[in-house]
C-alpha cells in the first residue's frame, strides 16, 4: 500500500514538473527505483508516461501564457516568434522562379534545382 501511495505522489509531482529527478527529490524515491518499476511494471510505465505527457502539456500551457503576456507588452521577440511559428505569411521562405518557356532543363537549371531541393531539405529537417 505504501508503495502505491508513493508512486501516486511521484506521478503527481511529475504532472507539475515533468522532470524525473525533480519528482524523485520531492517524493524521496530514488531514480533507480523509478526506472526499475518502469521496466518491471507495465501499468507503472504507462502511468508514468501519461504523467510525463500531462506535465509537458502543463508547462507548454504556462509557456504560451507567458508568451501572450510578452506579446501584450509589445515584446518584439515574442511577437516575431509567434508569427513565424503560427502564421504561414511570416515563415521563412525560399522563392525560386524562372522565365524559361522550354520544358527541357539546361545543366545550369538542374544545378539550381538541386541546390533549391537541398536548401528545402535543410529547412524541413530543422
Amino acid at each position: 500500500m505504501k508503495k502505491n501511495k508513493l508512486q501516486d505522489q511521484f506521478f503527481e509531482e511529475l504532472r507539475k514538473v515533468p522532470i524525473v529527478q525533480v519528482a524523485c527529490e520531492k517524493t524521496g524515491i530514488s531514480r533507480n527505483s523509478i526506472y526499475r518499476w518502469k521496466k518491471q511494471d507495465k501499468s507503472f510505465s504507462k502511468k508514468m508516461d501519461q504523467a510525463m505527457a500531462d506535465g509537458v502539456a502543463f508547462i507548454n500551457d504556462m509557456s504560451e501564457s507567458q508568451m501572450f503576456t510578452m506579446i501584450k507588452e509589445k515584446n518584439w521577440s515574442a511577437i516575431s516568434f509567434w508569427l513565424k511559428h503560427r502564421n504561414p505569411n511570416y515563415k521563412d521562405k525560399i522563392e525560386i522562379s524562372t522565365k524559361e518557356e522550354s520544358e527541357d532543363l539546361t545543366s545550369e537549371q538542374r544545378k539550381i534545382i538541386r541546390k533549391a531541393l537541398k536548401l528545402g531539405t535543410t529547412f524541413i529537417n530543422k
